[in-house]
């Protein structure tokens, strides 16, 4: 079973940079869709951007586009969110997910089977 850690968050200024960390361990990491959901306090989580297990395709939330870089490491097991120019909105516990083993890529969070426990961002104005 693949169990996922995040790293890398925490308080960081508006207009600054963050990058996160997402480390797989144990089962297949190379052919699962891996995507980055965010839940900011008092809403929803949302999805934020998803990379494909094949062709490594990008999907991104409109209101990350252009800041936001999702990418992977499959000799490391490991996924990233290169995050740029943080906004004070953007302060929320970030999840790294796994879809299930050669399945498409989604942007619905019911398609993810996999999630890590979640990691605290903090942007400060």
């Amino acid at each position: 079973q693949v169990q996922l850690v995040e790293s890398g968050g925490g308080l960081v200024q508006a207009g600054n940079s963050l990058r996160l960390s997402c480390a797989a361990s144990g089962g297949t990491f190379s052919s699962r869709t891996m995507g980055w959901f965010r839940l900011p306090p008092g809403m929803e989580r949302a999805f934020v951007a998803a990379i494909s297990w094949s062709a490594g395709r990008t999907y991104y939330a409109d209101s990350v586009k252009g800041r936001f870089t999702i990418s992977t490491n499959n000799a490391k097991k490991t996924v990233y969110l290169q995050m740029n120019s943080l906004k004070p909105e953007e302060t929320a516990v970030y999840y790294c997910a796994g879809g299930a083993p050669y399945a498409g890529t989604s942007i619905r969070q019911s398609d993810y089977r996999i999630w890590g426990q979640g990691i605290t961002v903090a942007v400060s104005s």
